[in-house]
């Protein structure tokens, strides 16, 4: 019986080894386009700081609310000369704003010393005030502290408005880098095939031509068009890897860059997920409702902000009337003793002669209400002009591809019929190079024209600035 050899043993595992490792390898991973947007709008950085706008606005409604919080003041005087205390005074308060321009307030006064102003003289534990102030003409209705919290609300509801559209582009700007390099593949597998083919028939042609079957010039021939497929392959190689460069620019995992391995594919079925991934699916143009479109909602919100601001200036042209009232009591533990027999009362009032800088702020903001109106009117109506083409212009790429479609299967059997004559000696090497790079032509046209229709999708979702949820 005849020993094995353990060296042939260890090199046939260690080819089988190689085969395999070198399997995996060659081994492809699509990545789809429904997943490849999930990442960017999750991870990209821009969406990220789309996303901060809307923190931005919460802390600005959290600054204006603090219009409205409570206050504590205390007023701490003294003078002391000469071993002589002039003064010793303490006025401490208490405040809580509210809503219309009314203002409660309590207070504890403690003066002592031997110069006080006799106005200022006080009972031995200080008096105790309790009362209220308010405006009754500028600033009744509406104060700059109402205006604060009204805007920082609007602004909140404008800076969602945004956040969509700032990230509706950068997914734009994504999904038409995935087309391209979608188009690159296909292309890349045109020129892959038609180049086997190539090197298949060059082969079979010099086999020919060695047993004198076919003329010398004929492979020569057969070369040349080896020479030019694999020519347009290799370009096909470099504009893929072009895109697929630009492609990893989008991909972000963590607050780390992504790029894109060879082995990295794009999903050629990727017509089937376009409609739903860009949440287009359920859009008729009978049923668009062009009001709820993001960029009209922001300029609707910055307009009520104006609106408000408005009011605002227009309330500023009404003199300043300051009115406060105050009960005075020794004993605050004693609610009867707060009463109208003692007490402190007091009115402010100021008014501009011409009010020509409040007259000059109301009229700027009447401008700028006046151009977001027309901008308003100028969105409408390109937004909608444009929606409707594209409408229209997809319903024409989907008989362009129709026709398309039947074309290049009517090439393909123009091809394999003559291929089948050329192979009985009733063509020639021409003629079949010829029906092939029409057949290669028409199916570029396909593949450029199935591009130009899943870039118009694209477009049409950036036109209704959908945020979809992925």
């Amino acid at each position: 019986m005849r020993k094995n050899n353990p060296n042939k043993i260890y090199l046939l595992l260690f080819i089988l080894m190689s085969f395999f490792v070198k399997a995996q390898n060659n081994l492809d991973e699509v990545l789809p386009f429904d997943e490849f947007l999930a990442y960017v709008k999750k991870y990209h950085p821009i969406v990220k700081q789309a996303n901060l706008v809307i923190n931005q606005s919460e802390a600005q409604l959290m600054s204006a609310r603090g219009g409205f919080d409570p206050k504590i003041e205390v007023d701490y005087n003294r003078k002391k000369f000469k071993n002589i205390e002039y003064y010793d005074k303490l006025n401490a308060s208490f405040k809580i704003p509210t809503w219309y321009g009314i203002e409660l307030k309590a207070n504890f006064e403690d003066n002592q010393g031997d110069y006080l102003n006799p106005e200022a003289t006080l009972p031995e534990d200080g008096l105790y005030s309790a009362g209220i102030s308010f405006s009754v003409a500028q600033g009744f209705l509406i104060n700059k502290r109402m205006a604060d919290i009204k805007q920082a609300k609007l602004f909140i509801n404008q800076a969602k408005a945004d956040r969509d559209i700032q990230v509706n582009n950068i997914l734009y700007e994504a999904a038409l880098t995935y087309f391209n390099w979608l188009r690159a593949y296909n292309e890349s597998l045109v020129f892959q095939d038609f180049l086997k083919n190539a090197e298949t028939r060059f082969k079979a042609v010099k086999q020919n031509v060695v047993l004198g079957e076919s003329a010398a010039i004929d492979s020569v021939e057969a070369r040349i068009t080896v020479y030019d497929r694999s020519l347009n392959y290799e370009k096909t190689k470099v504009k893929l890897m072009k895109f697929r460069l630009e492609l990893s620019n989008f991909l972000w995992i963590k607050d780390v860059p992504v790029e894109l391995q060879e082995t990295i594919i794009p999903d050629i079925n990727t017509e089937t997920l376009i409609n739903q991934t860009l949440s287009i699916s359920e859009f008729n143009i009978d049923n668009f409702n062009i009001e709820k479109h993001p960029k009209l909602q922001s300029l609707d919100y910055k307009y009520q902000s104006l609106n408000i601001e408005r009011r605002l200036k227009s309330n500023m042209l009404l003199p300043k009337i300051d009115l406060q009232y105050n009960f005075l009591s020794e004993t605050p533990d004693v609610v009867s003793s707060f009463n109208t027999s003692a007490y402190k009362s007091g009115v402010t009032m100021s008014f501009p002669l011409f009010v020509r800088k409040e007259r000059g702020q109301l009229k700027l903001t009447k401008l700028k209400m006046q151009d977001i109106n027309l901008e308003m009117s100028s969105v409408k109506i390109s937004v909608g002009n444009k929606i409707k083409a594209l409408q229209y212009e997809l319903e024409s790429f989907v008989v362009q591809n129709s026709v398309t479609t039947k074309m290049v299967s009517d090439y393909e059997v123009l091809v394999q019929a003559e291929e089948r004559k050329f192979n009985i000696g009733e063509s020639s090497l021409f003629l079949v190079n010829s029906r092939e790079s029409k057949l290669i032509d028409i199916k570029l046209k396909a593949i450029e024209l199935q591009n130009k229709y899943f870039s118009t999708k694209a477009l049409l979702f950036n036109k209704l600035a959908v945020n979809p949820n992925l």
